[in-house]
């Protein structure tokens, strides 16, 4: 069943144009990705569809009993009731039955009215049939729904009486998510779900969605998470829609084959048109050729000319290098308590860092993770225990709020002003490779977008040229393209990575070793995200046989501790060689491509009367052929 179709809609923001064209449709079950770079339109759609922004021009044609529930960015839930009553008032209607059915009880054990028969049947039909209806909505299952929501994000600890005026504001996104879910609409709209969800909530949630009987309509960067959840995904690219089948890695497959095929017809087409123009341009001026030269002239203005595919739009340009070289040892943490104004959060933490580790730090929402990443750059000061630092080491630390930054500054004088000595040019260059061009970096730091401030922070980052990078949530903000750039820079660098992160593919690229963090200590894995999660499955399934009296399990540790560095040396070199491979294949791609085209050009009868271009265009073949040899070598050598 169609639940929802938008038509041909247009949309301004004054003069500037954001969509064009928009088509779009969905349909029970529908799990619809919306994705494209931070600004290309996204939450603009969602909001249209939502009945929340209006458009230009176009049609959104909807069932009038189909219901749509939108959860925008960062919304908290603002409520002076206790988080039970808040939920509660979900259920207003099923709770007024309720109601109903205790007055009707209350009747029917009245002796008078079960003495009047006529009025005893009309109570105890009335009863029937609310009883039945109260049942049909869900009346003996809404206090479970509550709880087992309330469980999957992570309130189970909480007294269900607390007032949500005093909580947080990733406490209260969490709450207006779950309110949300409690509705069930028939399109629920999620803008950004994932913020300010641990990894434990946001698998809760991706099982919850997978089984939503209704459609879902979703705005994420999160990549684990799109293709656990979504089977389709529309993507937003300068103003206008494509529709692509399947999850969020499919949609890249597919992506990428299309552009290629679309490449192919385009350039087939423009050596079609070369060859009609040479003829025509050769042939209309004689008597004997000019009704064919005038044929082909015709052909050409009734063809239908294929516009050059769309390549990716442009992306941030990211290199993380280093000044010096740190010792061995970089950081070595001893018993140590974090928290702030003497209230600690989590004790007994240790933790031995070496160069070139790239270390994640995981664990529940309040388990203290950037607290513990504030004291170590000195933000915080500690309450017990200690740490230090190696030889060496400076530290280059990401702040997820971005306090970093100067609000009244100039995108310019944020980053000139903290590199004096360098002139405007080599400022504007580092900007422009973090995509901040012309007047975009005379903008007000207060007036940009998350992904700007993000992106601004990792470019004041990368000028500090660190060994030892300590990074808070670098992905927060940062649409799917910069994160992938920020990887590749990452798996590059040749420094020691301390992070934390929700996002587990991320995790998954970047972690050679995982942390998980408690209120009392630090458990190390070593390994990346899915070595984690199997080991977290491997220690439940023990903790299980153990219960049931079974004869105990020995427990396997995760490695060898003195394989340990080897492994983690050897999983370094394995993503810096899949990136080498990478290179090679597309540098050996554009060399043949040029060697075709040279070729080509040696075969028309022009180029091969002339000795001098042809010479030229022998030698780039050669050259090419040349460069390709001595690529397919090492490609071999890096697959051995």
């Amino acid at each position: 069943m169609i639940l929802l179709q938008v038509q041909q809609l247009t949309k301004y923001f004054g003069a500037e144009m954001v969509l064009s064209n928009i088509k779009l449709e969905v349909q029970t079950r529908d799990r619809i990705a919306l994705v494209g770079r931070n600004g290309a339109g996204k939450s603009t759609l969602l909001k249209i569809i939502a009945g929340i922004l209006s458009y230009d021009s176009g049609n959104i044609l909807k069932p009038k009993d189909v219901t749509i529930g939108y959860l925008a960015q960062n919304t908290g839930l603002e409520s002076d009731l206790s988080i039970m009553d808040e939920m509660l008032s979900v259920f207003s209607h099923l709770r007024t039955m309720e109601k109903q059915l205790r007055r009707l009880e209350e009747q029917m054990a009245d002796p008078n009215v079960y003495e009047d028969t006529t009025h005893y049947e009309r109570v105890t039909k009335e009863y029937d049939l609310l009883q039945n209806e109260f049942k049909e909505s869900g009346g003996y299952q809404f206090e479970a729904d509550i709880r087992s929501i309330l469980h999957g994000l992570n309130f189970s600890d909480f007294d269900y009486e607390t007032k949500i005026s005093t909580l947080s504001g990733g406490q209260k996104t969490r709450l207006a998510l779950g309110k949300l879910l409690l509705t069930k609409p028939d399109i629920l709209i999620l803008d950004e779900p994932t913020n300010h969800l641990d990894i434990d909530t946001l698998s809760w949630l991706e099982q919850y969605l997978q089984g939503y009987s209704g459609a879902i309509l979703i705005v994420s960067h999160d990549r684990y998470f799109l293709d656990k959840v979504v089977n389709q995904v529309y993507e937003i690219s300068r103003q206008h829609i494509k529709k692509f089948h399947g999850n969020y890695s499919q949609y890249l497959t597919q992506k990428a084959e299309q552009y290629e095929r679309d490449m192919k017809l385009f350039e087939k087409q423009q050596e079609q048109v070369a060859k009609l123009e040479d003829f025509i341009q050769r042939n209309i001026a004689r008597a004997s050729t000019t009704k064919r030269a005038q044929s082909r002239r015709k052909q050409l203005e009734r063809m239908e000319r294929l516009d050059r595919p769309d390549g990716d739009e442009k992306s941030a340009n990211i290199m993380f290098q280093i000044e010096k070289q740190s010792g061995n040892e970089v950081l070595k943490v001893n018993n140590l308590a974090i928290g702030y104004d003497k209230e600690v959060i989590a004790k007994n933490l240790n933790l031995y860092l070496q160069r070139e580790e790239s270390t994640a730090l995981v664990g529940p929402n309040g388990a203290g993770k950037s607290t513990f990443l504030k004291t170590i750059v000195d933000k915080l000061p500690l309450l017990a225990g200690n740490f230090s630092l190696g030889a060496n080491v400076s530290i280059g630390y990401y702040d997820q709020e971005q306090a970093n930054l100067t609000s009244n500054k100039t995108v310019l004088n944020e980053l000139w002003d903290d590199y004096p000595s360098s002139d405007e040019k080599e400022i504007r260059t580092v900007l422009g490779n973090f995509l901040f061009s012309g007047d975009d970096v005379l903008k007000p730091v207060h007036a940009l977008s998350g992904g700007e401030k993000a992106r601004l922070a990792l470019a004041k980052l990368m000028m500090q040229k660190s060994n030892f990078l300590v990074l808070d949530e670098p992905t927060n903000h940062l649409d799917l393209d910069s994160k992938e750039v920020l990887e590749n820079a990452l798996i590059d660098y040749p420094g020691t990575l301390l992070f934390v992160s929700h996002d587990r593919y991320f995790i998954n690229r970047i972690a050679s070793k995982v942390i998980e963090m408690s209120s009392g200590g630090m458990t190390e894995y070593l390994g990346d995200y899915d070595y984690y999660v199997a080991k977290k499955q491997e220690q439940k399934e023990l903790a299980e046989l153990e219960k049931t009296a079974l004869p105990k399990v020995e427990e396997t540790t995760p490695a060898d501790s003195s394989n340990y560095y080897s492994d983690k040396e050897q999983k370094k070199k394995e993503r810096q060689k899949r990136r080498r491979i990478e290179e090679i294949e597309e540098r050996i791609e554009s060399l043949e491509l040029e060697v075709e085209e040279a070729e080509d050009l040696l075969c028309q009868p022009e180029v091969f009367q002339d000795h001098e271009k042809s010479l030229e265009l022998q030698q780039k073949v050669e050259a090419c052929q040349s460069e390709i040899e001595k690529l397919m070598q090492e490609w071999e050598t890096l697959h051995e």
